[in-house]
């Protein structure tokens, strides 16, 4: 299906904007009580400081959220990404079996194989599916991104508007990828949240891509992802961010994976101002496995933090977490990973990596990897490495007729090229390494 296009209005973040915005809502019941609860828990919660280690790295002196507004109804500017200028590197070369496309915080466009659609499988407008399949969402929606974490989540759980589900059932197989894409008008906001559903023994791929109009733009980004993988259940999910240079980006990302089941998570971060992502998969079930791979490219004075842990919950299961990071001029990034190990979790197999490489003098990158192991029968490693270019290899790429800026650009995609070889789908490596290639600029 399509939405029509209609005017929106725009409220600000306070308590009788947050009062237009919920009686605006054709929501269920439920829903509406529990956005009420969130929002209480906003209002009694301080904003977050340097107190806690989580944000012991994180400057939010610049951030005002009385700067944004909340929308509600569909944006009453351009009513598709293109109109709006907004870029889709996910959505080359994929023919995808749905598609859901926002734009400012609002579903624009949305679209599901109706093959899919008569086995069950429900891809869409989360708010809109939350009044035609309340029970699925109603069990899992804030079941484990929970509003109470700190004052953003609670924002984000009061507020989110465009927001996607994916529900496939016991036993189907998504052959075709599920593709979103988010976009952002100048000084916009977006408050999405993602829920995805994979019964027992089910498969998928879920594409994720948040793009600004323009490098310079920008705005505010409240996202909340939920992914729950039943026993013997695969997914394959990919989160690209590449917000303007001004946006502010604060993110809670969760996932569940249970007995026998898979889940090999892609993060791509090389936008926003200033981004803070939380993100943990817990081990649920015996035989549980998760890879996440990620990759942060940073330029100007950019301001990255990601908090990541691998919770092993229960015995016999792998995770294996490979972060790197290339930094340019005065840009910054922290990784705090934390590999966490419950006494049951014994035969546990956990691996933590986090490589960093400086383009710049003045760029700087915190990395600290950590273990948390309450199990004796485990193996776990972790490890961190930071560095500069090698000048050398810079001068015997320009002796065999390369420019400096093609050898600088080479070499950093080179130091993408493991987590690049670790990407089973075709189209998103071909995407990351572009995107990677025209943010390279001439190193000295």
């Amino acid at each position: 299906m399509t939405t029509s296009h209609v005017e929106s209005e725009i409220c600000q973040f306070d308590a009788s904007g947050f009062e237009h915005f919920v009686e605006g809502s054709q929501e269920p019941d439920w829903l509406t009580q529990h956005r009420r609860q969130a929002w209480r828990t906003f209002e009694s919660t301080a904003w977050p400081d340097r107190k806690q280690e989580d944000w012991a790295r994180s400057d939010l002196r610049g951030f005002k959220l009385d700067h944004y507004g909340l929308p509600t109804g569909l944006p009453s500017g351009p009513d598709s990404l293109s109109d709006a200028n907004i870029p889709c590197w996910l959505a080359d070369g994929v023919q995808p079996a749905g598609y859901v496309h926002t734009l400012n915080g609002c579903v624009v466009k949305e679209e599901l194989d109706t093959k899919l659609a008569s086995q069950g499988v429900l891809f869409g407008d989360l708010r809109r599916l939350a009044s035609e399949a309340s029970d699925v969402i109603q069990a899992h929606l804030h079941s484990i991104v929970q509003p109470d974490q700190n004052r953003f989540a609670a924002l984000q759980a009061a507020t989110w508007n465009a927001g996607q589900l994916l529900f496939v059932p016991r036993g189907v197989r998504v052959e075709q990828p599920l593709y979103v894409a988010a976009g952002l008008t100048h000084e916009a906001c977006d408050t999405a949240h993602t829920l995805i559903v994979l019964e027992e023994g089910a498969e998928a791929t879920f594409l994720y891509e948040g793009n600004s109009e323009s490098a310079g733009a920008k705005g505010l980004h409240l996202g909340g992802v939920e992914i729950v993988v039943k026993p013997g259940a695969h997914l394959r999910y990919v989160n690209l961010q590449d917000w303007g240079r001004g946006v502010w980006n604060f993110a809670h990302h969760r996932a569940t994976v249970d007995r026998d089941a898979s889940l090999q998570w892609t993060v791509a971060a090389l936008g926003s101002r200033f981004s803070q992502v939380g993100q943990q998969v817990s081990l649920v079930g015996e035989g549980a496995h998760s890879q996440v791979n990620g990759v942060l490219f940073t330029q100007g004075k950019q301001h990255l933090v990601y908090n990541t842990l691998q919770h092993h919950e229960a015995p016999h299961c792998r995770s294996d977490f490979l972060y790197k990071a290339a930094l340019q001029d005065k840009s910054r990034t922290v990784w705090r990973g934390m590999i966490g190990v419950d006494p049951e979790a014994q035969k546990t197999d956990g691996y933590q990596r986090n490589d960093n490489l400086l383009l710049s003098d003045q760029a700087r990158a915190d990395s600290i990897p950590g273990l948390e192991i309450l199990a004796d029968d485990v193996r776990c490693t972790h490890g961190s490495t930071s560095g500069k270019v090698d000048e050398e290899l810079i001068f015997y790429a320009q002796s065999r007729g390369f420019t400096r800026k093609e050898a600088v650009r080479m070499i950093v995609t080179g130091f993408f090229q493991q987590i690049f070889d670790r990407i089973t789908i075709e189209s998103v490596r071909e995407a990351l390494g572009l995107s990677i290639a025209r943010q390279v600029r001439e190193y000295s």
